[in-house]
């Protein structure tokens, strides 16, 4: 069951044609035939959006960045903080950096037009292994091999992969790639993903819907459900820290933007401490207050994930004079200031900040 099976693609490609999920940034199986090709800056903008985030959060995000920045050479030329302001609330806010980063490549060297090939794509700035394996094959058709996590999770079920993630991605990887067929790569690649992300779902296996069941290893030995299996990740470690939120009598709010690298780099944020070590957050008032003011303490924290750690943060607010100079960071008037311009975080502060004030 391990040898390359064109009836595997076979059947998941007329799948596919039938069942391929309604997506902004997707070139329907019908459409392809009429001879309609994919967008490159649409595919790739798409499978940058994507890396760690859901589908159904990408969709509004996606279809505003489009509206606003329709190709390479608009992107190209957009002012960094309106990009980033554009991607709050997406998270992994180096994406966006790089988002901009290759868009200024690609208008520069490369006329606006995405390379073809997976080298000529890892060339240019934030496109990894799997950007440029999506890329080439979605929008160029290459036959390349395309695998995220509902590839990786139908590749485990359909051979019964037993070894457990990360250790099986090399294998789950070879078998992805024995299948990988040589014309219609950019359909197969969606139809893999489509398959995972909804009938070999990562809760549930709807074994009736699937086009490749009767040839499942897992199925036919009762495990498909539990696969694949992982090794149990050793616990996050929990990062305190504290921020302040200004506000001044006439209802301007303090903010900051945050240095170019680390946590929600180049994003706007609340002033406050550094969250690069496991602390109590005890003695943090005094060093990292933003201006002197009458601090007050909220007695709920602010809590927050992150990749690698749990975060907690105390919230001080304080209302301050018009005429108040601070030390780091600007006012923003009241009639400027935008909650949706704050990454996810920062929204969380200021919603429980702002109930805190009195009304202005």
């Amino acid at each position: 069951m391990c040898d390359k099976n064109p009836l595997i693609w076979a059947r998941l490609l007329a799948w596919y044609d039938g069942a391929a999920r309604d997506l902004p940034w997707r070139v329907s199986p019908a459409r392809r035939k009429a001879g309609e090709r994919p967008d490159p800056y649409r595919v790739w903008l798409s499978e940058i959006m994507l890396q760690q985030t859901t589908v159904a959060a990408v969709v509004p995000y996606f279809y505003a960045f489009t509206r606003r920045w329709p190709d390479i050479f608009v992107l190209a030329d957009a002012d960094e903080a309106e990009v980033m302001a554009a991607w709050a609330g997406l998270g992994y806010y180096a994406r966006a950096r790089n988002l901009l980063k290759c868009a200024r490549a690609l208008a520069a060297h490369h006329d606006g037009v995405f390379p073809k090939t997976r080298a000529g794509l890892q060339s240019l700035p934030g496109i990894g292994p799997y950007t440029s394996a999506a890329i080439a094959a979605i929008a160029y058709d290459a036959p390349e091999t395309v695998v995220d996590g509902n590839v990786e999770r139908v590749m485990a079920r359909y051979h019964a992969v037993t070894t457990p993630l990360p250790e099986a991605k090399a294998a789950l990887r070879a078998l992805a790639q024995r299948h990988t067929p040589e014309m219609r790569a950019g359909d197969y690649a969606q139809a893999v993903m489509d398959l995972g992300a909804t009938v070999c779902t990562p809760r549930g296996v709807n074994c009736a819907g699937c086009p490749l069941c009767r040839d499942c290893a897992a199925r036919a030995r009762g495990i498909a459900p539990d696969l694949p299996y992982r090794r149990r990740s050793a616990a996050k470690p929990h990062r305190r820290g504290a921020v302040f939120v200004a506000r001044r009598e006439d209802g301007a709010l303090l903010l900051e933007r945050r240095p170019g690298t680390g946590m929600l780099g180049g994003m706007v944020g609340w002033p406050g401490s550094t969250w690069d070590k496991d602390e109590d957050g005890a003695d943090l008032t005094d060093s990292c207050a933003p201006l002197e003011a009458d601090w007050r303490e909220l007695p709920d924290e602010v809590r927050h994930s992150f990749t690698h750690f749990h975060l907690s943060l105390r919230v001080r607010v304080g209302k301050v004079a018009t005429d108040v100079v601070p030390r780091v960071g600007k006012f923003v008037p009241e009639q400027e200031f935008c909650r949706e311009d704050l990454p996810t975080l920062m929204r969380k502060v200021y919603d429980l900040a702002k109930n805190a004030f009195d009304p202005v």
